[in-house]
């Protein structure tokens, strides 16, 4: 039964990589497809890529971040609570794409693992250790500061941007930005696999753990591989409805402000998990600087009816997969 749950947690966490890869995808290539700086097919590859490239890049990161953020319980029950989080997290992400709802998978995975720790609890079965002040300071805040940060950031430095262009022909302005786009959406695919690659990774990590197959902090070289592989695999399936939601219905964008928000949103990213290995989610910060740049023209060039319809999915979003994890940890219990 334990090797059972350990494979089934190992499919489960494939699963959650790859639509994650097919989600998050829109994050990086929306802006470069919808100012045609790349075409959807190029634009989709140039992100598969680098979404790998990132994810291989975070294996001391996603150790980091498993050290640190809570302690599974060992066996079978540890087991069923991880994949109870990874079934509650992957279904309401399927849920927010079918809606065209740009979300964070982040959000939703810590959430559905601390539901199922309370469905635990519930039933007799250990709960996480170490949910403390550390995680909220480590995992909460980080996640609540960054869209506002990316908003803030975004709106100013489209000013020394456009200063910077003050003296060039809009037609070369706009060439100029289209290329740029094409380095910065594979900052941002880069960005995301560091960033939510080491998610995936950390929790193939914790169940081997909890069945006893790996020590604490060691990382078997398959982990980062597989998270890496499953991670372009979704992105190179795309995901154009929540790429339609980024690049069409959020607000109007020229070619040097979506260069501008991709470049914010990138940096952010890079900065969370590099500088301050904390986690931050892509889709949320990479939102809030569309938002930001665009809104620098005029605030009522925001879809204001759409924001929040995409506001209220992210408050809800912590809610629900917390719900959904305890429910099925208690579906699931009886395996235990």
């Amino acid at each position: 039964m334990l090797v059972f749950l350990l494979s089934a947690v190992v499919v489960a966490a494939a699963v959650f990589a790859f639509l994650n890869g097919f989600r998050d995808a829109s994050a990086a290539v929306a802006l470069s497809v919808r100012n045609r700086a790349l075409t959807p097919s190029i634009a989709v590859l140039l992100a598969a890529v680098f979404n790998a490239l990132g994810a291989l890049a975070s294996v001391g990161l996603a150790a980091t971040f498993a050290d640190k953020l809570f302690t599974v319980p060992p066996g079978r029950s540890g087991l069923i609570l991880l994949l109870a989080a990874l079934i509650g997290a992957s279904l309401w992400g399927i849920y927010l794409w079918w809606r065209g709802f740009p979300s964070s998978s982040t959000h939703a995975l810590i959430s559905a693992v601390v539901g199922a720790s309370l469905g635990s609890s519930a039933v007799g079965y250990p709960p996480l250790e170490g949910i403390n002040i550390t995680l909220l300071t480590l995992v909460l805040l980080p996640l609540l500061i960054s869209p506002v940060l990316a908003f803030v950031l975004g709106f100013v430095a489209v000013y020394p941007t456009s200063w910077a262009a003050r003296n060039t022909a809009p037609n070369m302005v706009n060439r100029r930005s289209r290329q740029l786009q094409s380095v910065a959406g594979a900052a941002v695919a880069f960005g995301h696999g560091l960033q939510d690659g080491q998610r995936t990774t950390a929790v193939v990590l914790f169940a081997l753990v909890a069945a006893g197959a790996a020590g604490v902090g060691e990382v078997p070289l398959w982990v980062p591989l597989f998270t890496a592989a499953m991670l372009a695999a979704g992105t190179l399936f795309g995901g154009w409805r929540i790429s339609y939601t980024l690049g069409h219905r959020l607000v109007r964008m020229d070619p040097m402000r979506g260069f501008v928000a991709q470049m914010v949103a990138a940096l952010l990213l890079f900065f969370g998990a590099i500088g301050l290995h904390m986690p931050l989610s892509t889709t949320h910060t990479v939102t809030a600087a569309i938002v930001g740049a665009g809104a620098n023209q005029r605030f009522s060039a925001a879809n204001g009816r759409m924001l929040l319809r995409i506001a209220g999915a992210w408050v809800a979003t912590p809610l629900v997969c917390a719900a959904l994890g305890a429910v099925f940890f208690l579906a699931l219990s009886p395996l235990a």
